[in-house]
């Protein structure tokens, strides 16, 4: 299988089996190793009606005029017969090596046209060229000549070139990189593949995911580079056990064709593209150490290889760097990087040239491990740089403590930069040969954060009790903030009984004068044990003092960790507003830093907020946006609570296949009791309880937690209450849900949270004896607590129950007034399951009801209307996304949800609809 090459594929199966009706020509053309050969291989092998004429262009022959078309054509050279005399003698006297006078060449070229089409008289003919820029520039010319004239006869020519070719007047296909999965699919199809058993023997295991994701990255999408790493990977490297290589072996299939084509180059190209490859920045330092000489790089960019601007140099594939690098001598690469390093003494690009420095060193160097350290202090330059900086100094330090504690900064860099496993390996490399208890145990709190986001998060609240304790005594500041980690993965893990041990030891940490991010942390774990425990009244000044010393950050101390700290607070304690501006500054912050360890967890935090606030698309938007992020920093963990509120939220819409998708993403991964397993399941009971199953929904949420015992996820069961108290409303025994209620009215009514008294109140209406006056009091003092600038979505929920109450209460006049605002705001929401309910309980209260007379204005978003009135003009979904800056995916979702809140099926309906409404002036002509 070509992986990410079907529409290629499809292109080559077009041509051989069109070519009985008329013949015709297609051209590949991509970098070396893009998989080329493998299409010519595939159209040979698809060309079983057809007689195959095979060739390729060698640049050893380059320099023979018509030499390709002599090895191309020789098996029908015996059809020559056919040809005029004229044509016959030309033939056979340039392809005898005599060359063809300039005004012959129409007609040699005619003389092989004939010759293809006699050879096709009997059975069609392929004709295939591959590398064909490489060869003979003649036999090229005739190729072309001939690939455009092919109409008539049952021909198929199919040729291969690199980047830089072009054939003007046929087909062509320039061959992309291939995607992360693409690339992942490729490296276990070979491991799996026959053609190289004695691989799969020394790599009998599965790979860790995280390793496909950065084999995908080294190999830069190139398929022969993912086929040249499998071949030299340790099981070891397998298994994410040791460090990956930095790039495709200079030695492998990829790196012997970029070394041929480097050969061909002038030895002073070679030695500036050099210092080009080695020179991240590409700019003014390189041209300095080129001596000015940046003019010889024209062969290469000629080649392809490079593109020169006035800005500097860059590689249009940066897989091309890595090769040029990697198959340069070992002794070509530290002069290198030794002119480098003297081209930016007047930069002021510090680190940039230490690091040049480093790696043209032959041993320990202590003062230069000094400046690296220094010069990447904070990761101005980039978190990876950075950690790739403090490996250098660890490396030339002559004191093992000290390059211990390099290792451990340069993991901590890696990880904040986004790359757990890089961080894992150098953490791996550290802890074997370090002596120093205080070293391993700061190690250890790297190592349980790095559990707690990607791995085993019940081992990492263990680990990072331990670690905790034991750098107290040393940096009371870190062991608060591993508590905070400690304190999270018993949460997301289901075993918040271990809370307790979390609040004691950050109380023994606590100091009155600390500064507000120290502080904000301690009053966080204090505020959470007590939530946990349900002592409100001591959580709630703990944790409003969270929020408040949140607020008051700025400058270094506002850092994604504090700030999310604070937004965590901000939702235990509901208030939800503060707890969304904290967590969109975190995330903010977190970008801004370049920081992606903590940018997953901040959305998170924002989203959980938005979902309170009754905003559930921006709810949806900021998940799928912290998925992205956790997906590409290997965050396993944070990528299934994602997954999980997505799963919650198209619930909440009644959309079944977007939230069985969503949990079907999660694969087996989450554990009974986590947080996305409770997610999910939270997920599943709304579908029930929107379908009438309200035993099998009751059960569900009642099973999230072990109220008593500590254990399940107790906080997400608080969330989901409502749910499973509306659900029990309607089965003859209701203890569980009593028991829910008691614990969500404690919390609630220790909050200042208009919504979650609302929400306390419904369920207490729904629990109140049928028919009795209780019931509509209750639901009453709900609709006057419900806010009206948030949780529209939870009041028109309550307006839609108190409807069905009225109408079970023979009170029709009295329901259909909350039924129809509960309808017309499902309608503007876009939620038209909740929406079908109301009008039915309005249908059964008496009324005759049609479709919502509600304009298009009215029920749609801004962006919202722009697509829709788009479309209604004849737009594609991608020309739309083009006029709005969009991606056409998002396009796509709103175009989803456009059809939903007008109820219409088709673009033919959406643009009648609007027809109509700006007829009668309800939707104004822009």
């Amino acid at each position: 299988m070509l992986r990410g090459r079907d529409d290629e594929c499809r292109s080559v199966r077009s041509l051989i089996d069109d070519v009985t009706s008329g013949g015709g020509a297609l051209l590949l053309h991509g970098e070396p190793g893009s998989g080329r050969t493998a299409l010519v291989g595939y159209a040979h092998r698809h060309a079983q009606r057809c007689t195959v004429l095979a060739g390729s262009g060698l640049a050893e022959e380059a320099a023979l005029p018509y030499a390709g078309l002599q090895r191309l054509v020789d098996p029908v050279l015996d059809r020559a017969a056919a040809l005029p005399e004229e044509q016959r003698r030309l033939l056979r006297r340039a392809l005898a090596g005599d060359g063809c006078p300039a005004d012959r060449r129409l007609t040699l070229s005619m003389a092989v046209l004939g010759l293809l089409g006699a050879a096709a008289r009997d059975r069609p003919l392929l004709v295939t060229m591959d590398d064909v820029d490489r060869g003979d520039p003649q036999t090229a010319e005739v190729l072309a000549f001939v690939a455009r004239r092919l109409r008539p006869l049952p021909v198929a020519v199919l040729l291969t070139a690199g980047v830089t070719a072009a054939v003007d007047g046929i087909p062509a296909y320039r061959l992309r990189a291939l995607t992360e999965q693409e690339s992942a699919a490729v490296l276990t199809d070979r491991l799996r593949s026959s053609a190289r058993p004695e691989e799969a023997d020394r790599l009998p295991e599965r790979p860790a995911a995280s390793v496909l994701t950065a084999l995908a990255v080294v190999g830069g999408g190139n398929p022969q580079a993912l086929v040249d790493l499998v071949a030299v990977l340790s099981p070891g490297q397998w298994r994410g056990e040791e460090s990956l290589p930095a790039a495709p072996p200079a030695d492998g299939v990829l790196g012997r064709a970029y070394r041929a084509r480097l050969d061909r180059l002038p030895p002073e190209t070679r030695r500036v593209l050099l210092l080009a490859a080695l020179d991240e920045g590409g700019g003014s330092g390189m041209i300095r150490a080129a001596g000015g000489e940046v003019e010889a790089l024209a062969p290469a960019e000629v080649a392809g290889l490079v593109r020169v601007e006035p800005r500097g140099v860059t590689f249009p594939q940066p897989l091309v760097r890595t090769m040029i690098a990697a198959g340069a001598p070992l002794a070509d690469r530290r002069a290198a990087h030794r002119l480098l390093a003297g081209a930016l003494v007047a930069d002021g690009q510090r680190l940039r040239r230490a690091m040049h420095l480093a790696a043209a060193a032959t041993g320990v160097d202590p003062t230069l491990a000094d400046e690296l350290e220094e010069a990447a202090a904070g990761g101005a330059d980039g978190w990876a740089t950075a950690s790739a900086a403090l490996c250098w100094a660890a490396e030339l330090s002559d004191d093992p403590a000290r390059s211990a504690a390099r290792l451990l900064t340069a993991a901590r860099y890696a990880w904040a930069g986004g790359q757990p496993d890089v961080a894992r390996l150098l953490l791996d490399r550290l802890r074997p040969a370090c002596t120093d208890p205080d070293v391993r145990s700061r190690a250890d709190l790297l190592l349980g954060e790095l559990e707690l986001r990607c791995g085993d998060a019940a081992h990492a609240s263990a680990r990072l009790l331990a670690a905790a304790a034991a750098v107290a005594g040393t940096d009371r500041v870190l062991a608060l903030s591993g508590l905070v980690r400690a304190g999270e993965a018993v949460c997301f893990a289901g075993d918040q009984y271990r809370y307790a041990e979390v609040g004691r030891q950050a109380s023994a940490l606590r100091r009155p004068d600390d500064p507000p991010a120290t502080g904000l942390m301690s009053s966080l774990v204090a505020g959470v044990a007590a939530t946990l425990r349900g002592d409100h009244e001591r959580a709630g000044p703990a944790l409003r003092r969270a929020v408040v010393l949140g607020g008051r950050l700025t400058g270094p101390a506002a850092t994604p960790t504090a700030l999310s700290c604070a937004a965590a607070a901000g939702l235990v304690v509901a208030v939800d507003g503060a707890a969304h501006r904290l967590a969109d500054r975190a995330a903010a912050v977190a970008r801004d830093r370049g920081e992606l360890s903590m940018l997953s967890r901040a959305l998170e935090l924002r989203a959980v907020a938005e979902y309170w606030l009754g905003r559930h698309e921006a709810a949806a938007e900021t998940s799928r946006d912290g998925l992205r992020v956790a997906r590409a920093t290997g965050q396993v963990n944070c990528a299934n609570v994602h997954l999980g509120m997505l799963a919650v939220l198209a619930a909440v819409r009644a959309d079944r296949d977007a939230t069985l998708g969503r949990i079907r993403e999660m694969g087996e991964a989450p554990t009974a009791g986590s947080r996305p397993h409770a997610l999910a399941g939270w997920a599943l009971a709304v579908l029930d309880l929107a379908d009438g199953r309200h035993a099998e929904a009751a059960d569900r949420l009642a099973s999230l937690a072990r109220l008593g015992t500590g254990r399940g996820q107790v906080l997400v069961q608080v969330m989901a209450t409502p749910y499973l108290v509306e659900a029990a409303a309607h089965l003859p025994s209701r203890p569980t849900a009593t028991a829910a209620l008691a614990v969500f009215d404690r919390w609630a009514s220790s909050t200042a949270s208009p919504l979650r008294r609302a929400l306390s109140a419904r369920c207490h209406a729904l629990l109140a004896p049928r028919g009795g006056p209780e019931a509509e009091q209750e639901f009453q003092r709900a609709l006057r607590l419900h806010p009206t600038d948030a949780g529209t979505f939870e009041r028109a929920r309550t307006e839609l129950l108190f409807g069905q109450e009225l109408r079970r209460r023979r009170r029709p006049r009295d329901a259909r007034t909350h039924l129809h605002q509960a309808r017309e705001m499902f309608t503007l929401l876009g939620v038209g399951r909740w929406a079908e309910q109301a009008t039915t309980e309005l249908r059964a209260a008496g009324e005759s009801v049609g479709p919502p007379d509600l304009p298009a204005a009215r029920l749609l978003t801004g962006q919202q209307l722009r697509i829709a009135e788009l479309v209604a003009e004849g737009a594609t979904n991608r020309e739309v996304a083009a006029r709005m800056f969009l991606s056409t995916r998002t396009v796509d979702h709103h175009l989803r949800n456009v059809f939903h809140r007008l109820g219409i099926r088709s673009r033919t309906e959406l643009a009648r609809a609007f027809a109509t409404e700006r007829h009668v002036g309800l939707i104004p002509d822009r």
